[in-house]
């Protein structure tokens, strides 16, 4: 759909990136939900509860599950227990105002050795400098569930924020090595058309923060604005990028339109705010899959969140799931998968009121979600 004005903002009442621009796509209330349900074979339980605003989770290729904190902790989730580690706390550091905050967790493709983890958040101003996003890195400590004292390092300045909603902010490593970065467009939708900026983006860097010279528009704009891999976003909340195929899944909030799942091409243009879902226009890239707001609370929804594709070490799961992409919504409380030749179905339902915000799979093949709730719930999907 051509989109020619700001929808209305109504206010869900969350304080993370992108389930404040939630907010501005719901247009009726929250439907209540059973149980949770999941197909057949299937099982379903709780591994933790007692997080607090949890916006991000990922999986150490140690095994150990980290889950972020809206106002600035790193926990690390115990799911044998249930159990909770604090394992950085920056929140002395986070501007947490509104959709601001700690948005995401990543791991250094050579972790084994290096022992980096990096976070993606919004800087709180200081005398000398504004509120800004930025990428920094921590080394883990390898006698502790902690860091290494003095370890945190700047990796890299996105830009002073403009706004206080539509963040984006997951990170990710791809399979080059390099670290990529989903960046709202700040409640300014012109930002995500225009090369003089981070802002409506996917971004690519190197772990060192350095810029590759063969970014799409390297030569085409200067100093950090050369880190633009793609453009045309408006709140892309969440990715994955595939182990193995390297092939990237954007989940792009939108807003009224329908919600998108856009195939990550480097300097593809996703349209935003000139385009919402499909337009066959040449000019820009359409996704590869959309689905409408409001309707029927197992098909629709309000926004895309978290998302994730099935090739863990072990599988758990039939066969035919290897390889497909798992995605969520947030207000309906459903998670379906979409296979290899774009068929999309339902998988399970009735996840909560305040809905599933990430997907991670495990090394031993349990499908992991991250509910907001009112006390942040870790749950596991497994077969047999």
């Amino acid at each position: 759909m051509k989109t020619t004005s700001r929808l209305t903002v109504l206010a869900i009442g969350m304080a993370v990136a992108a389930l404040t621009a939630i907010a501005a796509l719901a247009g009726s209330t929250t439907p209540a939900h059973s149980a949770p349900v999941v197909p057949q074979g299937f099982t379903h339980s709780q591994v933790a509860s007692g997080l607090v605003d949890p916006t991000d989770m990922e999986f150490s290729p140690d095994g150990r599950l980290f889950v972020t904190e809206d106002k600035g902790r790193v926990r690390i989730v115990n799911p044998n227990n249930g159990t909770l580690t604090t394992f950085l706390d920056i929140s002395a550091i986070v501007n947490a105002k509104l959709s601001r905050g700690l948005h995401a967790i990543t791991f250094d493709p050579a972790f084994s050795t290096n022992h980096y983890v990096y976070l993606h958040f919004t800087k709180k101003a200081t005398g000398t400098t504004a509120s800004h996003e930025r990428v920094e890195r921590w080394t883990a400590s390898t006698t502790s569930n902690t860091t290494v004292a003095g370890s945190e390092k700047l990796i890299f300045r996105i830009g002073t924020k403009s706004a206080d909603q539509y963040m984006g902010g997951a990170l990710d490593f791809g399979p080059d090595g390099k670290l990529y970065v989903a960046v709202g467009d700040h409640d300014t939708p012109a930002n995500a058309q225009k090369l003089s900026n981070l802002f409506g983006k996917l971004v690519r860097i190197g772990a060192d923060g350095t810029i590759p010279t063969d970014n799409p528009f390297y030569t085409q704009t200067t100093g950090r604005n050369r880190a633009i891999w793609a453009l045309g976003l408006r709140n892309p909340f969440k990715f994955a990028i595939q182990p193995g195929t390297g092939t990237i899944h954007i989940n792009d909030v939108q807003d009224g339109g329908p919600e998108e799942i856009d195939l990550g091409v480097k300097g593809a243009n996703y349209g935003w705010p000139l385009y919402q879902g499909m337009e066959n226009d040449p000019n820009y890239t359409d996704p590869i899959f959309t689905y409408q707001h409001n309707g029927d609370v197992a098909t629709t929804g309000c926004a895309i969140t978290g998302g994730t594709f099935y090739n863990p070490p072990t599988v758990d799961f039939p066969a035919q799931y290897v390889g497909d992409y798992f995605f969520a919504d947030y207000c309906n409380g459903w998670i379906r998968v979409r296979d290899s030749d774009g068929t999309v179905s339902g998988f399970a339902s009735g996840l909560g009121d305040k809905g599933v915000i990430d997907l991670e799979v495990s090394k031993s093949g349990e499908l992991y979600y991250l509910n907001r709730s009112t006390t942040g719930i870790v749950s596991k999907i497994g077969f047999g």
